[in-house]
């Protein structure tokens, strides 16, 4: 049936009916807020490349989890962003770690905040890569050793999950017996199965003082040409025992998001990265976009694009503009 029988903006005229008819939804439960912390003390230091985002030393949490938690915000993403680092990342698995004692700290203080840890060696490391050198690449098996050992630590601080970002092959698998040999068989692994090798990664080494001091993440990260390779990667995580798929990023990889959504049934975690944050924020700035109303509509298209969750940045801001269904 066709016009003028089928008039489809009939469904359009009324506010309340579009909302009745609307098939993708988004809700402050969604969402999950990245928190760096740092070494120090009374320490709230704004990421030049990304306005509004900040460093946190562990004593100033508190300012940052009485917004999270008045927003409604149920989840965070913790990185630690260490003074000490080493050319294999061990410092990573020291029990009082930034990371391990900011875990303790939250979950003392904040029970109900699900609290997902990166699990990664790119912060810890001296050359700035996401695992050990040998040759000057990054050697997988090797890597794998320390990831599980760094899991531990995790653990046993009290994250509730893990969430490896550093795209070795088979750590899933190797963390995940790693975690089962020592009692932690509950804990969920929320696997960035699918991290590509991006631009849009930059503000974010700013943020977490992890980029390269040589080369590049290509051997490790997927190539942002390829698509096929996407479906491998996350049926070997799967197999390998991950509770839910990452992907990285998101907002250019949306066809991503929607082919592993087909293709497995899973929960999909869209990564709305800080590059995307960046650029929304520099032309909110100079008034070319409506800062919150592009915002909602980038979150959005990762919902319909098949995410069941979103790690973004913009939590905070847009977290009444959803609760008010504006």
């Amino acid at each position: 049936m066709s016009y003028p029988n089928t008039r489809l903006r009939r469904l359009r005229y009324n506010k309340t009916l579009r909302e009745m008819v609307e098939d993708v939804h988004l809700r402050v439960e969604d969402f999950i807020f990245p928190v760096f912390v740092c070494e120090g003390s009374n320490i709230k230091r704004e990421v030049s490349s990304m306005p509004g985002q900040y460093q946190f030393s562990i004593d100033k949490l508190p300012d940052l989890f009485k917004q999270i938690i008045s927003k409604g915000i149920k989840s965070i993403l913790l990185f630690g962003v260490p003074i000490g680092k080493d050319e294999e990342g061990l410092v990573s698995c020291d029990d009082n770690g930034i990371v391990q004692n900011a875990i303790k700290f939250i979950k003392k203080e904040y029970p109900e905040i699900l609290l997902i840890v990166d699990l990664c060696n790119c912060q810890y490391t001296t050359h700035g890569h996401c695992g050990t050198l040998v040759d000057d690449d990054v050697h997988n098996d090797k890597t794998l050793v320390n990831l599980s050992k760094q899991a531990l630590s995790l653990v046993k601080a009290g994250a509730d999950i893990l969430a490896p970002s550093d795209m070795m092959d088979g750590r899933v698998l190797h963390i995940r017996q790693s975690l089962d040999k020592n009692g932690y068989e509950k804990t969920p692994i929320f696997s960035y199965s699918i991290k590509y090798a991006s631009a849009f990664y930059g503000p974010f080494r700013d943020a977490a003082n992890n980029s390269p001091k040589l080369g590049d993440r290509k051997s490790y990260q997927m190539n942002f040409k390829n698509s096929i390779e996407a479906i491998r990667e996350a049926e070997s995580d799967i197999k390998e025992g991950a509770d839910a798929i990452i992907i990285k990023p998101a907002l250019s990889y949306l066809d991503i998001i929607n082919k592993i959504k087909s293709k497995f049934n899973i929960p999909i975690i869209a990564y709305n990265v800080s590059g995307e944050y960046s650029m929304v924020a520099a032309a909110s700035e100079r008034e070319w976009v409506d800062r919150l109303d592009i915002t909602l509509e980038i979150l959005m298209s990762m919902k319909r694009a098949g995410a069941t969750a979103i790690i973004t940045y913009h939590a905070l801001e847009i977290a009444d503009k959803i609760k008010n269904n504006v």
